[in-house]
């Protein structure tokens, strides 16, 4: 596959034309549009009064200067253009990864498992560079991954980073910055001096003609294309005369149309002004800086990047003064159990001795001298640890000194001890076991307890519910005796009474 030149990989959305050699914007088309603007009016007039102006002087060839000047500085105009629109304004090219110079490393962000802190990416958004003894914060592009130059900015209809950017001229299809500033001057004006051109001769032409006919309605009726075109000047004047006193009023303060209008508000000092004559001479005095970018060069290859830097932390310490952390102590403890417990017979245990003794690093024989001078049998923790602390120093001794089948003795004896201590474990974890079964037993009968204990209260519940209907209906019964009794009471009085009768 043939090599991409640098303009048909490009990533911005320029256009090029003639393989490279010529780069406009992504609205070029707006071009066609200007060019008819300027040509058409200068046909017309060339066509329709400058013609007509050829004998109108007492020099008999004054007249023709008329038309040449207009024909030639018609074409200075469209050079001016072409030049404006074609160019490479001052794009910056970009990086393909970020500057690392300006990336740093914070231990900013804390893990919570080891307490230990990992280092954070931070990547600050802006910096400030000194411009003429004064501080002037620079941000960082994303898109084309740099810092960007003073006055520089990020055209969004190119997608370029332009140095020194003015705008975007979508009359010129094209972005002004620091390469085709001078040109882009040089064509507004021209095309209002164009415009005063155009409108003075058509003017003249109306007045030439009003002293042969008498009245304006005659002059205009002889020559109605001298009165479009000064109507179409007027209102020109009023665009590209108003464009060009604007920018001289930018150039002799030396800012740009985008610091203008950004910064209007903000009282901040211009740390470009030069004086209104060097500003000047800045802009149409100095050599044009020659283009970052070559567009017709091939692509290079991407340079692999260097590693990135490796952040030297400090061992940790534990409390015992072993530089190992306890995660790895205990994968090595975990191993160690898990080779014991495959070891089934004494002949398995041997075979491993010989391998250990013949090939395997072997233990520091002081440190097993003193082991067995103690008498008792050394941790499955500190074993682990000894044998990775001095793995090294020991393998340095068995070369020299070290005595195959006393070596063999002595491991087969620490290999036993490690089989008492784990065989230890294994018990003691049946006795709790077994004392924790009473307990799970006796919880299991408080539950079944409590549960007859509920069933105990809901039935005296039910009990005294009836108890209380039960009293309710004897409370109603005695309230009959009593009415009863009152019958029988109000009765007897009226016996009596008819007895006494």
């Amino acid at each position: 596959m043939a090599a991409k030149r640098v303009f048909e990989a490009w990533k911005g959305s320029n256009k090029f034309i003639f393989g490279g050699r010529l780069i406009f914007g992504p609205d070029a088309k707006s071009l066609i549009f200007t060019l008819l603007l300027i040509i058409v009016p200068v046909i017309i007039f060339s066509v329709f009064v400058g013609r007509h102006l050829l004998h109108q002087f007492p020099l008999h060839n004054a007249g023709y200067a008329i038309l040449v000047l207009a024909v030639v500085f018609n074409i200075y105009v469209l050079i001016l253009l072409f030049l404006t629109s074609s160019r490479d304004p001052g794009i910056i090219p970009r990086n393909l990864h970020p500057p690392e110079e300006e990336v740093h490393y914070e231990s900013s962000v804390t893990v919570d498992i080891g307490g230990r802190q990992t280092p954070s990416l931070q990547f600050p958004r802006s910096k400030e560079v000194m411009v003429n003894g004064h501080p002037v914060k620079v941000k960082y592009c994303d898109t084309c991954m740099l810092y960007r130059p003073p006055r520089c900015s990020h055209c969004s209809i190119c997608n370029n980073c332009v140095e020194r950017f003015d705008h975007h001229c979508p009359w010129v299809g094209q972005c002004i910055g620091v390469r085709n500033y001078r040109y882009f001057f040089m064509f507004i004006s021209s095309a209002t001096i164009l415009c005063i051109y155009v409108f003075s001769f058509s003017a003249f032409y109306i007045k030439v003609l009003l002293d042969h006919e008498g009245t304006v309605w005659n002059a205009i009726k002889e020559s109605p294309a001298s009165l479009v075109l000064m109507i179409y000047c007027f209102i020109s004047l009023w665009f590209v005369g108003g464009l060009t006193g604007f920018h001289l009023y930018l150039i002799s303060t030396n800012q740009t149309t985008y610091e203008n209008f950004r910064y209007r508000s903000d009282d901040r000092i211009n740390v470009y002004d030069q004086g209104c004559l060097n500003n000047f001479l800045e802009v149409f005095c100095t050599q044009v800086k020659p283009s970052r970018n070559n567009f017709r060069a091939f692509v290079q290859e991407e340079v692999p990047r260097p590693p990135p830097p490796v952040i030297a932390r400090e061992p940790e310490q534990e409390l015992g003064g072993d530089t190992r952390s306890k995660v790895q102590n205990d994968l090595d403890i975990g191993e160690d159990l898990l080779k014991i417990s495959q070891r089934r017979n004494i002949e398995e245990i041997y075979e491993d001795i010989q391998s250990r003794g013949s090939n395997g690093p072997l233990h520091n024989t002081s440190d097993i001298d003193s082991v067995l001078d103690s008498g008792r049998a050394p941790t499955i923790q500190s074993e682990a640890r000894h044998s990775s602390r001095g793995s090294w120093e020991i393998g340095q001794e068995s070369l020299a000194n070290s005595n195959v089948s006393e070596r063999s003795a002595v491991i087969l004896k620490e290999i036993e001890q490690e089989i008492r201590a784990s065989s230890n474990v294994n018990e003691r974890s049946a006795v709790v076991s077994k004392e924790i079964g009473p307990e799970i037993h006796a919880s299991s009968n408080v539950s079944e307890r409590s549960a007859v204990v509920s069933k105990e209260i809901v039935q005296e519940i039910r009990a005294s519910s009836n108890v209380s209907e039960r009293s309710t209906v004897v409370s109603k019964e005695i309230v009959q005796e009593i009415l009863a009794s009152s019958n029988v009471s109000e009765r007897s009085a009226v016996v009596s009474k008819e007895v006494h009768q």
